[in-house]
């Protein structure tokens, strides 16, 4: 995808790319934490001269129908037309939303990407999925639009915290288990505890490669693009249930998803018992638990019911078979999701 640039000189490459596409307004859109730690190392750029600036409120809880309203309200009031541009800076929340606001301002916009946490280089801001929450759903309304560029410069690693880093990784390990057991044994043996950030950003290039082949056969997920759902069906229903109470990071509930659907694998497409009780180890050593009972289940399945995978009433998994073996379009019953749950909550 020659959209996707892996650079070791932002300032450059995003002078590069705004002067590759003609516009009349430029807009810039951060949350407040990526105003004060990422837009001051390109903020003095001749080619922002001029720009319009939009600041919204960090963390996912704000990726929604009220925020994605009041970023097209100042592009209105900016004088935004269908020739302007945005320039999405930030994590996931970030560029999900701006990514959204641009593909609908005027029947769509420009934008480019530049993703600043491990979630976003690796997962968000790549493969053109746009969206805010909705009725307590995780991405329940949104378009897929392809970035005009998505520029990743592994330098912003060291503006995030360690529950950031781990956040992200656990979408690398994800990618690790969908394509080959050389990738994911280097994801499981390395320390994420003391992350070195030089071998890390070596990483981020492998993982992202592993998302692009998968979106440049699939754009629009109707076949392989689903094996980048691995984890996120339970995963999901975990964010959007601890939304209700204290939200969590989403790639804590990926990784707890992945401790369910690894199960649902061994269970249902024979995934090697061994190679998922090294995976289900390194998450609970890496990620903690997260506490749910037998009363929760039901809210849980209810959740996982509006999936947007889902077809003619089943909830839809993919599920592998093998490390790199995926099966997608797989089905599970209310009793195997609850059995599961209960491989979940006895595992932590």
């Amino acid at each position: 995808m020659e959209g996707v640039i892996i650079s070791t000189d932002i300032r450059n490459e995003v002078s590069k790319a705004i002067a590759s596409c003609p516009h009349d307004k430029l807009f810039i859109l951060t949350d407040t934490t990526t105003q004060s730690l990422c837009l001051p190392l390109i903020e003095d750029l001749d080619c922002l001269s001029g720009s319009h600036h939009i600041s919204i409120g960090p963390t996912d809880e704000h990726k929604n129908i009220d925020t994605l309203t009041a970023v097209w309200s100042l592009m209105v009031g900016y004088g935004g037309t269908r020739h302007s541009l945005m320039l999405n800076l930030g994590g996931g929340m970030v560029t999900d939303l701006g990514g959204f606001a641009a593909s609908t301002f005027k029947r769509g916009i420009p934008f480019i990407n530049i993703p600043t946490t491990l979630l976003s280089m690796v997962d968000a801001s790549v493969g053109g999925k746009t969206g805010i929450n909705f009725n307590g759903l995780k991405n329940e309304i949104g378009v897929f639009n392809q970035p005009f560029r998505v520029l990743i410069d592994t330098q912003f690693l060291h503006t995030l915290d360690s529950q950031n880093i781990r956040s992200g990784y656990a979408e690398m390990l994800k990618h690790g288990l969908i394509s080959t057991p050389e990738h994911l044994s280097e994801l499981l043996s390395f320390d994420i505890e003391h992350p070195d950030l030089s071998k890390l950003g070596e990483m981020v290039g492998r993982s992202v490669e592993v998302k692009e082949k998968i979106v440049e056969s699939d754009p629009l997920e109707h076949g392989l693009r689903k094996a980048l759902n691995l984890g996120h069906t339970v995963g999901h229903a975990f964010e959007s249930f601890a939304l209700k109470k204290t939200p969590v990071l989403h790639g804590y509930a990926v990784a707890w998803g992945l401790i369910c659907e690894l199960y649902l694998s061994c269970v249902k497409t024979g995934f090697p018992t061994s190679i998922m009780r090294q995976c289900v180890q390194f998450i609970k050593e890496t990620y903690g638990a997260f506490n749910i009972t037998c009363d929760d289940y039901p809210t849980l399945f209810e959740l996982m019911t509006h999936d947007k995978k889902n077809t003619s009433g089943s909830i839809n998994f993919t599920l592998l078979s093998d490390v790199g073996g995926i099966e997608i379009n797989q089905t599970a019953s209310k009793d195997e999701i609850y059995e599961a749950l209960d491989f979940f909550r006895e595992g932590m």
